[in-house]
């Protein structure tokens, strides 16, 4: 008997142990389902958000992870008001609970990556993610009050420093103290193997507006490389 019920767990998807990794892997650790969660981290998405996101997932795909993510609690749908009446997917606060989780992968993911493999790009919400995962506990001096703008590639979001706090966010920044254009070495900065000025007269950077701020950017986001990763992954 236990035999059988076995097989018949594992060929619904199930692992057939009661152990909160497994239980968890059956829900996030089909393919797209932590890209799908990340996106929504950031902020909640129509389908048509997501397909555009998420470049590359199947429709079919991206339709039946969104019911499986559903049918779990981790993300409820919602009818806006007014004209755009399409659905948006929202983390519900027990997806939320995932925060913690997909920062920590995020970070040991990042720990091995140095440069773009060939046909990667970034996105919005990657960027986002990326940048809130650097934040780390998001604690500054209370008395910092800046505002950047980071652009990467055609994407752009903004680094709010106030009130000792970081929040970072998609989009452009209203009166931004600082603008950041980057390319991919805006990676060695974060992981700290790019000082500031070495950024600045090299070009992996160009600044606009009050220069002197681009210290602090570089010297408080942080995603260190990992010591056990071949310096040319």
């Amino acid at each position: 008997m236990q035999s059988s019920g076995i097989v018949k767990y594992m060929t619904n998807q199930h692992y057939g142990q009661f152990c909160g990794l497994a239980r968890a892997a059956e829900i996030i650790g089909q393919r797209w389902t932590l890209l799908i969660l990340r996106d929504l981290s950031v902020w909640p998405r129509r389908y048509s958000d997501l397909t555009t996101g998420l470049p590359g997932i199947p429709t079919n795909t991206l339709a039946s992870r969104l019911k499986e993510l559903e049918d779990e609690g981790l993300v409820a749908r919602t009818l806006p008001s007014g004209a755009d009446r399409s659905v948006v997917y929202a983390l519900t606060p027990r997806g939320e609970e995932l925060g913690p989780a997909l920062d920590a992968l995020s970070r040991w993911g990042a720990g091995g990556m140095r440069m773009p493999r060939e046909g990667e790009i970034v996105t919005t919400a990657s960027i986002t993610a990326a940048l809130r995962v650097a934040a780390g506990e998001r604690i500054v001096p209370q008395d910092w009050n800046t505002t950047y703008s980071v652009h990467v590639g055609d994407v752009e979001v903004h680094v709010l420093m106030r009130d000792g706090t970081i929040t970072v966010d998609p989009g452009a920044a209203e009166n931004a103290d600082l603008i950041i254009t980057a390319g991919p070495q805006i990676r060695d900065l974060l992981a700290g193997e790019l000082d500031a000025q070495t950024a600045i007269t090299t070009g992996a950077v160009h600044l606009e507006g009050d220069e002197s701020l681009f210290g602090r950017f570089a010297d408080t986001l942080r995603v260190p490389y990992s010591p056990h990763v071949h310096a040319t992954s």
